[in-house]
């Protein structure tokens, strides 16, 4: 079993997110840097990811979260549900609906983390794909942080691509994050995806061998 080297558990329970007896390595970006990439290829490995975008979508799944959108935001939802297209858009558009959601979701984050964590007993440390990190201010809650990088260019591309968005919608949603050179000079690791993904799978190889006795 992969076993963090000692060095780089650098925070007692009392400092760490959510006081969790287990050091954190937190996995952050920006949109389209290929996070899920990277936690594809360490799943693949048999390591256990602790994913916020899959909490976050486990939320909008009760009925408060449906409940919540009909009351307050009636534009994303029809007698079909929630409208996560338009959600995600009036979240990046206007300031007082992004307000709404987060002051909704992060109150009920925490609660989904842990009961996340108690299914991965087996692993001595937590991974933890974030993609704000930063932005809500969390870095200095976990151990170690490695940063998937690309280049702002690319990510407005492949935003694009993925999305069969505007490139107007796709620069107004990385402004809405850190910008991801920032991002890249606040990382412990960085883990660069430019290449193909085979250059990627080298790049997590070689990070492993630096981090996992």
């Amino acid at each position: 079993m992969n076993k963090l080297k000692s060095m780089f558990v650098k925070l007692t329970p009392e400092k760490r997110l959510y006081q969790l007896d287990k050091p954190v390595i937190a996995i952050t970006g920006g949109i389209a840097t290929g996070k899920s990439s990277v936690t594809e290829i360490l799943r693949s490995k048999g390591f256990k990811i602790i994913d916020a975008d899959k909490l976050v979508k486990g939320i909008y799944q009760t009925l408060e979260a449906v409940d919540f959108v009909k009351r307050n935001i009636p534009e994303a939802y029809s007698d079909e549900g929630i409208n996560f297209k338009t959600l995600r858009e009036l979240f990046f558009k206007s300031p007082e609906i992004k307000k709404k959601i987060e002051d909704f979701i992060y109150p009920n984050l925490k609660e989904a983390f842990l009961k996340e964590a108690l299914s991965l007993p087996q692993q001595d440390f937590y991974i933890y794909d974030v993609p704000l990190l930063f932005e809500r201010g969390i870095d200095s809650k976990v151990d170690l942080v490695v940063v998937v990088y690309a280049p702002r260019e690319t990510q407005i591309q492949r935003v694009i691509e993925r999305d069969q968005c505007s490139m107007e919608l796709a620069k107004k949603i990385l402004d809405e994050q850190m910008d991801i050179e920032v991002k890249r000079s606040k990382a412990n690791f960085i883990i660069k995806n430019q290449g193909s993904k085979k250059e990627l799978a080298v790049e997590v190889d070689q990070l492993l061998l630096e981090l996992m006795n």
